[in-house]
């Protein structure tokens, strides 16, 4: 029997998707506790009956807490706990800490700063040889003027530890700089992170870790780049896996992509980097957490290679087990997003969308009528698109983008 604490702060669907496949390995010997801040009643009834135990505190995200929290929890899972494992990022570095703590195998603290200061990162990767942006910390408003006027503008502003392209901004000149550090001036204990904006096509580079060996690799395309949809809030995007990621355009992240994972510690675990290829070919990695990635691109990675990655996750960083699959379908997913505030009036264009992509279509969630606006960058809804050939989902995908419309009522209440 494996003991596994599953670390899940809040019970979103994201999350649960996860927690429901660690339930599905009951037969493979995992037993699951489950550590939370909510209530047990924000977990379906369905899902609650099969966890082994469940213990709540009042900061899932609080390294003392959650020590606790895995010893009352070792006491209802037969005297032990052999891995704890969560999926949020700002999550890692407390786990980390409870795994050395608690003598749990898994990624220790050091490792998990590495990924999560973004600081610290680059300054490892550059040491390395290995190519990134331009940065600097800065710990006050002169120390970033200063970075402006060395690097020169447009710039990219963002919190050292930030995710998923949150809170983080372009500054095009001085004067817009001057205007982020008058609502967020930095100073020593909250410092803030400067680098250069990197310009060309953005990409993502997915990978399964076992024991230091980099098992499997995806490639992932963003249209248009994760900021550019952050701070346009209208943008409907999409995020294409090419069935063939053989080729010499991929070349050189197949080279910088494992010597990045090896510098920063990644021992076992999924990881999601984002990479940028210049104008001019040359490479640059933006940023790499240790965690498996959001957006649906985890649900992508399954339809790619007929492989429940939500599970494999769970099986590689519960019990070291992990089946390398053969990439058999190019994949992507279209992301449904309103102008506007208020409630989801209607969803326009569907007709039409269904006419020209419905054989490509393998899962929808649909924006529905009296749904609230979306806070996050995914938007109400999401399309996702399979076919073995790359070129028919990327058209697709572009075609949903372009005739589906998400119509908010007037004045609707948030």
């Amino acid at each position: 029997m494996t003991h596994v604490v599953f670390a899940v702060p809040f019970a979103m669907d994201a999350t649960l998707r996860f927690v429901e496949a660690a339930t599905r390995l009951r037969e493979e010997g995992l037993r699951l506790g489950v550590l939370s801040q909510d209530r047990p009643e924000r977990f379906p009834e369905a899902l609650r009956s099969r966890f082994d135990a469940f213990h709540r505190v009042p900061n899932a995200m609080d390294a003392d807490l959650l020590t606790d929290g895995v010893r009352q929890l070792a006491r209802s899972m037969g005297g032990r706990v052999d891995r704890v494992i969560g999926i949020l990022e700002p999550l890692q570095e407390a786990l980390a800490e409870v795994r050395e703590r608690l003598d749990i195998p898994g990624m220790r603290p050091e490792a998990a700063a590495n990924f999560r200061d973004k600081s610290r990162m680059k300054d490892l990767l550059r040491a390395s040889g290995l190519p990134c942006a331009r940065h600097r910390l800065c710990m006050s408003p002169e120390e970033a003027f200063g970075f402006g006027r060395e690097s020169g503008y447009p710039l990219v502003v963002k919190p050292p530890a930030g995710a998923g392209a949150r809170n983080t901004f372009r500054v095009d000149d001085e004067q817009e700089l001057a205007g982020y550090l008058r609502t967020m001036p930095p100073r020593p204990s909250d410092p803030v992170l400067l680098e250069e904006f990197l310009s060309g096509r953005e990409f993502s580079f997915d990978s399964v870790t076992l024991q230091g060996r980099h098992l499997l690799h995806s490639i992932n395309e963003y249209a248009p780049t994760p900021l550019e949809v952050m701070q346009t809030p209208w943008i409907q995007w999409a995020v294409v896996l090419p069935r063939d990621i053989s080729g010499p355009e991929y070349q050189a992240i197949h080279e910088a992509g494992p010597r990045a994972l090896d510098v920063l510690g990644m021992d076992t675990g999924i990881t999601h980097m984002e990479w940028f290829r210049r104008d001019d070919g040359t490479i640059a990695i933006s940023e790499v957490a240790a965690r498996p990635p959001g957006a649906q691109f985890t649900t992508l990675l399954s339809y790619a290679y007929d492989h429940d990655f939500y599970e494999a996750w769970v099986r590689l960083v519960s019990m070291d087990r992990f089946e390398v699959p053969d990439r058999h379908w190019a994949a992507g997913a279209a992301f449904l997003r309103a102008q506007g505030e208020g409630r989801v009036a209607a969803v326009t264009g569907l007709e039409g969308a269904q006419a020209a992509i419905g054989e490509l279509v393998v899962e929808a969630k649909l924006p529905q009528a009296g749904q609230p606006k979306a806070s996050s960058y995914e938007g109400e809804g999401y399309v996702i698109l399979r076919d073995r050939d790359t070129e028919k989902v990327r058209e697709g995908l572009q075609r949903v983008v372009s005739m589906l419309r998400v119509e908010l009522e007037q004045g609707g209440a948030q």
